[in-house]
Order: C-alpha cells, then structure tokens, then sequence
C-alpha cells in the first residue's frame, strides 16, 4: 500500500486529458470518443469497463495510433512519460511501439504472424529495438516464457502459432509484450476467449507484473469479475464518454452513476440462484456515434432521469467521497432505493420438475471420433487407428421442466454431449432415450416427430442465420417444417413469439445484418422455440454478449421455461451464471463427468478437486470477497491418449491426501461416491475426505446496488 501511494505521487507513465476521437465518413465525420480523462501510475492496473460501443477500444488504439487511416485525435493531449503523443511522427510512435509501450489483444493471432516460428517473432522485438545479438535475444525471449509460466519454452520457441493451445498463445504475446520491461501495457479483453482456469492464470500474471515489473496496465474488458480481481482503479465509459472515476472498491461498494448500478445488477454473484435473486437488465441500448441524445448521453435509459438531463449535458465532476461522476443528481441517487421500472419484465421462478418424471435418460454413452493421418498408410487404412475419446460414459437423468448446467474447460466434451443428445453427431455406444424414443443415433434415423421435441440454441447465431431471409421467414420455418400450426396462422404466432422476445412486430422483415448481436441471440431462441419442443439444448448462448444483454437473454429463457415448462441443458464456461440459472450442474473434464447433482450441493464441500480448482478460478464480481487460490498445473492432457485410472490424476492437487500419495488414481478408474440427492462425485477420496476441505470462496458483506425489494427475499 506504501508503495502505490508513494507511485501515485510521481508524474504518471499515462495522462489523458479531455481526449476526442473522430473518423471521417462520407459527409462528414463521427466523433466516437468525446472528454475522456484519465491518468494511470507507475505500478498500476486500471480498468475501463461498459457496454460493445462505449469506445474503450478506441481509447487504447488513439494511444498508439492505430485508429486506422480515417480516424483521429480531434480534441485533448495523450502524454506518455511526459512526452506529447498527439504530435509525434509515424516514425516516433514506432519506436515507442513494443518497446515502451506494449499492446495484447483479445485474440493473439491479431499479433502473431501463422507463418513465422514464434522464437523468431518474438526476438525481433528484441533485435529491433534493443540492437540484441541473436544468442541473447534467443536467451532473453527462453526466460520471459519461463516466466509467465509456459511449459518447455525451448521447444515452444521452435513452434508456429497454430502448434499450441489458445492460451499458451496469449502468454506467448504477454510474454512478447513483456521483453522490453515496457512502462505502459495495454490489455484489450487479453482473457475473454480463454478458459477460466487458463483466465485464472493469466490474471495471477498480470498482478505480478504489476508488481515485480512496476508496470503501468491499462486493462480493458467488460468482465466485471476480472475488473474486482486485477484492478486498483476503474474508469467505466458508456456511448464514448467516461461516465465514472473511482477505486475498484468504491465502484463495486457504492457506484455513484446510474449506469455503473446498472452494470452491477446485471451480473449474477456466485452463490446465488433463480429463486433468491434477479438479474435486471439495463432497458434499451447504446445510442450510436453519429445518434447521441442531447443532454445527458444516458438519458433514455436512465431510471433517475429527470427534464435538466434532456436538456443539459452533465460534466465529470469529483463528488464528495473522492469518486467522479458524470451525473447531475449523484448525490440524491441511493442505489439500495432503486425499484425496477415496468418495462423490465422480472420473471417468475418456481420449482419446475420437482418429482417429475425423466424426459431424459443418458447411460454410459460414448463419442468417438477416429483420427486419419496424412501419411499413405493412413489414407489405404492401412496405419494404426486411434480415436479422440470426446464422451465417454456420460450417465445421467433429467427431469422435465428442469435445467442441467454442463461445465468444464475447453476440449471437456461439454458441446459434443449436445450435439450426440440432439443428433448431430451419432453415439459410438451407450443408451439415451429422450420421452421414451432410442435417440443414440444421427439425425437421418430419427422422426420428424422427435426432431421438433429437441432444439439447439447456439453460441454463435451469425452461424445459423441465413443473412439473405428475413427474421420472420426463418422463425416461421420450422412452423412450416414441422405444421405445429396452419399456414394461415403462421405470419401471427411469428409475431406473438417476436413479443415474447421483447421485439417488436417491425422486426418480422428486418434481415440478419440489421439486427444486433443480442437481437440475434433472441432471434436464434425463438427459432428454436418454433417448434413447440420439449427440450432446448444451449451451447454458449450469453458467453459472447454484455453483461446487460446476457441478463436479459437469461430472464428470457426462464420466463420460456416458466411458461411452457422447457427442459434445458444450458452448457457455459461462466460458472457463476451456470450456478445462477441451473437446478442440476454436470462438471467435465477430458470426455468424462467428474461430479453431477444439484447446483447448490455442487458449490461447496465437499466437491471433486476439479470442480474446487473451477471455483477457485471464476473472477468473483466483489473485491471483498475472499477467494481460495488453487491453479491447476500442466495442460489438460490429449483426448486420444488419455491419462489411465483417474484422467484427472496428473493434475490434481488433492491426490496426494491418498495413504498411497495417489498411486491408485493413475491405476484404477475412480469409484462413484454418493453424497445423497443425487449429488455424485467420481473420485478415490473418500467422502469425509473430500467434505473436510474448506469453501473456496467467503463472501464478506459490503454496500451493494440492489433493489429495495429484492434485498429482504434474499
């Protein structure tokens, strides 16, 4: 603490001051930044958080001139160790340029090169600017791998990108960024795209940058659990312009602007659940560049929005406990008085599927997929065969009107899982009926029937949208597909189930394009729920959305749920949305089911190691929430030749409580342990073993931004 207050009174490494940000269009221009101020120290992680389109991106590339041949700085001064960067020449900037100052981006192939080995991208960074010989950039380059912990760095120098995982590509650009001991590191959304243990790793990284570098981070994402572990302090930016200033506890304890409340209660906190608490989506959405209100920005969707914010724009002004606002009534706001507005639709959780019957039965089902070589052999079938094991033995039941959350790191088995249930892929062995009818082949042995009970709902809806229809011909499709109703009806019940998705009947001829992201997502879930079916699989469906609209997408899904008694499998990596929205939560790793029952008795001991290292690694939206730390080692091993007995074993850091030290995880495959409720855990610890270890996460009370009425039901 000594330190960062002795930091901030030098002259900070960054200082922006009234920054205006411009692109040329045809007919005039777009101003898409407007009075951003800001200043970051020596050894501090700033964060700048909000909605796609507020203009954080734009901010960080003013920084470095990357705002492309149509856009610049219109108004205001950008100052780099005191150095003006406005004025600088292409030349100048180039030299500060991954020397002093180091840009990540979200995804490292933006900034790796797929046809050069990454031993010699990264020592041109080094011999460019440094003028260092070959040997002791190679030297160099070994070490600063070795330091944000990649495993075999000297093999990993001889690789291209596409040679290694998604995240061991990040922390070969973190690495890259680091080599010149940079004062200013700009990280855009670096984790977004990782898994959370990878994500959990990554951030660890970054704050000890911070601290045994003394870097300058500008952190930019909109992930308010990574904002409340890596940051000191935030900037929250909304439609361009920097709406609050303050310490990471200030904005997550007492937000001052409506729309920082507003972000916070949109956010589901680890420990919650449907029954005892509600997401409340912000209305509305970010007003683009060239269509800003007058007055205050965020007016129209403002709950506290009174005629001088129609009429006056309000200025970023310090209130009197230090943070700065944007906001011409943040002192009279009390966020603990805030009380939902009509138009945002809570919806009504009750206990669906209590006692039911099954509508799904899954037993030790199998997928396989067999791998072909390139070799002659390989192509003559001639070679040896090997198989990816992407599934194997899944068991499990679910009851209609029930949601089974599915989680587990990237290459788990999660999405191939929803792809056998629903037919995509056909099983390699094992049972699964679905209401009674085998659904353990491909799609071409089912009946039509059976296709229109089971939709899927996907992460991505560019993906399975057709851009040359309209919205409303491919929701009437599968009316037409599967006749659920008369060809007169059709254009009708299009429009009802528009309603129902919160969009209006104009959107019936709107194309793909016209649509935002969030628009699509709902688009893709009435489609699914044309077909009147009984179960919807969601792969991913808010994992690419703002937190605004995520919440939104959720409360949609639970008011279908709650109206037509959907069964769901709601598979996310998100595992403080999956505790959120699901009655049951399946975890698994490398193919298999480790642990499976309720969600409640999932989040606490005693739980599978694995699902304590999953929790141990969500970044927690509250700061003062005190977290266990316990990162997985190695990477998760290859699907075709998976570890033997437990395939968790060589990464585990509980084995070593066996009397064994674990020798029987690597030769035995693990016995079921039933806790009762249908709570199982695939493990060799004993249950009183397993139930000794402590909860991962202790929540400490703090001022938070809820609504009156919500904080006696929790």
């Amino acid at each position: 603490m000594t330190a960062a207050k002795s930091n901030r009174d030098e002259a900070p490494v960054l200082e922006i001051r009234d920054l205006a940000v411009a692109y040329k269009v045809r007919g005039g221009e777009i101003e898409a930044v407007q009075d951003v101020s800001f200043e970051i120290h020596r050894g501090e992680s700033y964060g700048i958080v909000g909605e796609s389109g507020c203009g954080k991106s734009t901010v960080a590339w003013s920084i470095v001139n990357f705002l492309g041949a149509n856009g610049y700085v219109k108004r205001g001064t950008i100052r780099f160790m005191g150095q003006d960067l406005v004025n600088k020449s292409g030349e100048e900037l180039r030299k500060l340029r991954g020397d002093q100052i180091a840009m990540v981006y979200q995804d490292p192939m933006q900034a790796l090169n797929p046809s050069i080995r990454l031993g010699d991208q990264m020592k041109e960074v080094l011999t460019v600017h440094r003028g260092m010989s070959e040997a002791a950039a190679h030297d160099r380059c070994v070490e600063m791998l070795e330091r944000v912990y990649m495993p075999d760095p000297r093999n990993i120098m001889r690789r291209y990108p596409h040679q290694i995982s998604g995240g061991q590509q990040q922390r070969v650009v973190i690495a890259m960024a680091l080599l010149n001991n940079p004062a200013l590191l700009i990280m855009d959304e670096p984790t977004t795209a990782l898994d959370v243990t990878v994500e959990a790793a990554v951030l660890d990284l970054i704050a000890e940058l911070r601290r045994d570098f003394d870097t300058a981070i500008m952190y930019i994402t909109h992930n308010l659990g990574v904002v409340a572990r890596v940051c000191s302090r935030v900037g929250v930016m909304y439609a361009g312009e920097m709406v609050e200033r303050a310490s990471v506890n200030e904005i997550f304890a007492d937000p001052q602007h409506p729309y920082t409340q507003g972000l916070i209660r949109c956010v589901p906190k680890l420990g919650t659940n449907k029954q005892s608490s509600v997401l409340y989506p912000i209305p509305g959405r970010v007003p683009p560049p060239n269509n800003r209100p007058v007055g205050c920005i965020y007016a129209p969707r403002c709950d506290y929005a009174r005629e001088r914010c129609q009429e006056e724009r309000p200025q970023l002004r310090q209130l009197a406990g230090g943070s700065w606002a944007r906001c011409h009534f943040a002192e009279e706001i009390d966020a603990t008085q805030w009380v939902p507005p009509e138009e945002i639709a809570v919806p009504t959780v009750s206990h669906h599927g209590n006692g039911a019957e099954p509508i799904l039965q899954v037993e030790g089902l199998q997928k396989y997929y067999r791998v072909v070589g390139n070799a002659l052999r390989d192509v003559l079938g001639l070679g040896k065969k090997r198989v990816v094991k992407a599934v194997e033995n899944a068991t499990f039941s679910l009851a209609k009107g029930r949601t089974l959350g599915v989680v587990g790191e990237s290459g788990c088995g999660k999405s191939t899982l929803a792809r056998t249930i629903i037919g995509l892929e056909s099983s390699t062995g094992g049972q699964a009926e679905f209401m009674g009818f085998d659904i353990t082949g491909g799609l071409s042995e089912r009946n039509l029937r059976l296709i229109q009970e089971m939709q899927m709902v996907f992460q991505n809806p560019d993906s399975t949208m057709n851009p040359s229809y309209t919205v409303g011909q491919q929701i009437a499709r599968p009316m037409e597909r599967f006749g659920t109703v008369p060809k007169r009806e059709i254009r009708g019940e299009v429009i009802k189930l528009l309603k129902a998705m919160r969009l209006s009947e104009d959107y019936y001829d709107r194309l793909p394009r016209q649509l935002s992201g969030g628009e699509k997502q709902r688009v893709g879930i009435a489609r699914a729920l044309a077909s009147r079916p009984d179960l919807v699989l969601c792969d991913e469906p808010v994992s690419a959305l703002d937190v605004s609209v995520q919440a939104a997408i959720l409360n949609l899904l639970l008011e279908v749920q709650e109206s037509f008694g959907t069964t769901l499998i709601f598979i996310a990596h998100d595992l403080s949305v999956v505790r959120f929205f699901s009655d049951d939560v399946a975890v698994m790793y490398l193919g298999q089911i480790m642990e499976i029952g309720p969600a409640e008795a999932i989040y606490g001991p005693p739980y599978h190691p694995y699902t304590e290292a999953l929790l141990s690694a969500v970044p927690i939206p509250d700061p003062a929430a005190r977290q266990k730390q316990i990162r997985l080692e190695g990477t998760v091993p290859s699907a075709m030749n998976p570890p033997s007995g437990c395939r968790f074993h060589t990464r585990c850091p509980r084995r070593h409580l066996l009397p064994d030290g674990g020798k029987i995880c690597a030769a035995e495959i693990p016995p079921w342990r039933e806790t009762g409720d249908g709570h199982r855990i695939f493990c060799h610890l004993p249950l009183d073993v397993l139930a000794e270890f402590e909860p991962v996460i202790e929540q400490v009370e703090t001022q938070r931004s809820v609504p009156k009425e919500s904080t006696s039901a929790d």
